[in-house]
C-alpha cells in the first residue's frame, strides 16, 4: 500500500450508532487541519454511524484531501473512479434505505389511525399548565410580565404565553356568542 507514517492510533470505545465519538472528533480534526493524508480503519463498517453518516465524512475527506482506507484493501479515496463508484452506490442504498424506512412509517402511521389510535397532544394533557392557569392569569392581572410567572410558577415563557392566549381566544367566544 505504500510507505506511511503512523502519527497516531485511536481506538473508539463508543458504540458505532451514537453520535458523540469522541476518537473519531480528534481524527477528524487532524484531518481538517491537513496534518493527516490518509486514515486507516479496521472495517469500514467501524468508521460511520449509517451509511448516511460515512458518505457525509468522505464527503469531508474527500474536501481536504484526506483518503480513508480500510485494511482489508477497500480504499475510499474519491479521487480515484473507483472511489467515486463505491461512495455514489453508497449513497444511493442510503438514499433508498430512508425512503424505505419513510414508507414504513407512513403505513405504520396509517394503520394504527385506521385502529383508532389518536396521535399528538389530547384535550386535557396539559395537567400542569390547567392547573396553574388561574394563578398565572391572576399574576397577569397584577401587572407581572411573563417571564417572571414563568421563573415563580416554574413554568416555561411559552407555556404562559400559551394559558393567557387560550383564555383570550374562550373570552372572545363567549363574547361572540352573547
Amino acid at each position: 500500500m505504500g510507505d506511511f507514517e503512523v502519527i497516531g492510533v485511536w481506538k473508539e470505545t463508543v458504540s458505532g450508532t451514537k453520535h458523540d465519538r469522541a476518537e473519531r472528533s480528534k481524527v477528524m480534526a487532524l484531518a481538517q487541519s491537513h496534518s493527516i493524508d490518509a486514515i486507516l480503519v479496521t472495517e469500514m463498517t467501524r468508521w460511520g454511524r449509517s451509511t448516511i453518516d460515512l458518505i457525509e465524512t468522505l464527503q469531508d475527506l474527500h474536501s481536504w484531501h484526506v483518503s480513508l482506507i480500510a485494511q482489508t484493501g477497500l480504499q475510499f479515496d474519491l479521487n480515484t473512479p473507483q472511489g467515486r463508484l463505491i461512495a455514489h452506490l453508497m449513497a444511493s442504498l442510503a438514499e433508498f434505505e430512508r425512503d424505505l424506512l419513510r414508507e414504513r412509517v407512513r403505513s405504520g402511521v396509517a394503520a394504527a389511525k385506521a385502529r383508532g389510535q389518536k396521535f399528538g397532544r389530547q384535550p386535557g394533557q396539559r395537567i400542569k399548565a390547567d392547573k396553574l392557569g388561574p394563578k398565572v392569569l391572576q399574576m397577569v392581572g397584577d401587572g407581572y410580565s411573563y417571564r417572571k410567572i414563568a421563573e415563580k410558577l416554574n413554568l416555561s415563557k411559552t407555556t404562559v404565553n400559551d394559558i393567557v392566549k387560550r383564555h383570550r381566544q374562550s373570552e372572545q367566544k363567549s363574547e361572540l356568542e352573547k
